[in-house]
């Protein structure tokens, strides 16, 4: 759980590009590609100042969630960033007036209670592995005693 910190900046800035990514391609207006507009389209889009920032944002997420992964197990990390939905779903009905019906609160629910399930998980294990290195410095300690 010492990671939490990490894990949960992981979420925020997943969140934060995917709602930059959004507000770029609108600024932009409807998409289309053509054989002879494609090239300068593609460096449109990645060069408009919303995506470029949404793309800088992945990979400061990336580079977090790889330290994430460094520290702690995929099944208990990975899960935390469904929490990006939550917050692009909160975020998109503020900033973009979009469609947050009964269907998709629930849905968020879920995705919070599963969440808080595998925190929860997370904590026992933590426990035990402390329990167990506890354990094994007594055990150590006495070894000591009993052969010094």
């Amino acid at each position: 759980m010492k990671y939490i910190v990490f894990i949960l900046f992981t979420v925020a800035t997943n969140a934060a590009a995917q709602l930059m990514l959004k507000q770029g391609m609108l600024s932009l207006g409807p998409v289309s590609f053509t054989a002879d507009t494609m090239i300068a389209r593609i460096f449109q889009i990645l060069f408009n100042p919303w995506v470029f920032a949404g793309l800088a944002t992945f990979v400061i997420s990336m580079a977090s969630h790889l330290y994430v992964l460094s520290k702690v197990e995929l099944s208990f990390a990975y899960p935390f960033l469904s929490l990006a939905y939550v917050a692009v779903a909160v975020f998109a009905y503020f900033l973009f007036s979009e469609d947050l019906n009964s269907w998709r609160i629930a849905g968020i629910g879920f995705i919070c209670i599963g969440t808080v399930l595998i925190a929860q998980s997370g904590r026992e294990t933590h426990a035990v592995d402390a329990q167990d290195t506890a354990q094994s410095t007594q055990i150590n300690v006495a070894a000591r005693e009993i052969s010094g």
